[in-house]
């Protein structure tokens, strides 16, 4: 039996509701059978896999992998997969250090198959490490499908602090956070920055996006949330604009005419 999200509420109170409840719910989320059988098929055949190669062979130890890192989307592109898991990290010029998206980055990291002669799958506490984002992941997802609002905030919640804590430039953390959909469309949002803002010439969303986080949560770079009461000042800004949002467009005639005409077209 599938497990669904307990979400009864919407806006800032669900959103407080979740965060109570999260840890609870989790835990409860993680006692599934999909979960619990995947979870011990990975503890079971990761420490085996000594090549990317092999791993990408593995779909079910690769579909794992991947959504570990918010990459379940490359699970066919298993080619591109191994050559961004046999890629080293330890230097500036490889490939998978110089794709846009860094999660490629941490993922062959975490995997260590370009980077040391033994990868990282032997040690012990390899399959924990995978397995805590893993189940992360997917508690998020499961969440996204009740509410796709909170699977963006406990989303953006995660990687604001992570890159806030990372030792790029701050020019490097805006442009990450611009290259990041999820994540941006939460700043976006919370910042009351139009969808053509990503139009402007690189430098003026740079100075934008600096004068605007000054304005609204006290400094210009991404840094500063590190702390978490900024963080979450930030999420309720998203969830207070996106809530109004929906209810424009529902209160919308036309859209809700649109709407039921789909619905008809589907029965």
């Amino acid at each position: 039996m599938t497990y669904s999200i307990s979400l009864p509420l919407s806006g800032l109170a669900g959103w407080e509701l979740l965060k109570r409840t999260q840890e609870r719910q989790s835990a409860t989320f993680e006692k599934q059978g999909t979960i619990q059988r995947d979870d011990a098929y990975f503890r079971e055949k990761i420490g085996s896999i000594t090549t990317a190669e092999q791993l990408v062979n593995d779909r079910r130890l690769l579909r794992i992998s991947l959504e570990a890192f918010g990459l379940e989307a490359d699970v066919n592109a298993k080619a591109f997969i191994r050559k961004v898991l046999e890629s080293e990290t330890l230097t500036t010029d490889s490939f998978a250090v110089n794709l846009t998206d860094p999660k490629y980055k941490a993922l062959a990291s975490a995997f260590g198959f370009g980077d040391y002669a033994t990868p990282r799958t032997v040690l012990s506490d390899f399959p924990d490490e995978i397995l805590d984002q893993w189940k992360e992941r997917r508690f998020e997802s499961a969440v996204g499908d009740s509410n796709n609002d909170y699977r963006l905030a406990l989303n953006a919640r995660r990687e604001l602090a992570e890159l806030a804590d990372s030792s790029s430039s701050e020019n490097t953390k805006w442009l990450r956070v611009l290259g990041d959909a999820p994540l941006w469309e939460v700043v976006r949002q919370a910042m009351n920055l139009p969808a053509s803002f990503v139009n402007l010439d690189l430098d003026q969303q740079l100075s934008g996006l600096k004068q605007r986080a000054e304005s609204l949560f006290g400094e210009e770079g991404v840094s500063q949330f590190t702390d978490e009461a900024k963080v979450e000042k930030l999420i309720q800004r998203f969830l207070v604009t996106s809530s109004a949002s929906t209810a424009s467009s529902v209160s919308n005639p036309a859209l809700v005419l649109l709407q039921q005409a789909s619905l008809f077209r589907r029965v």
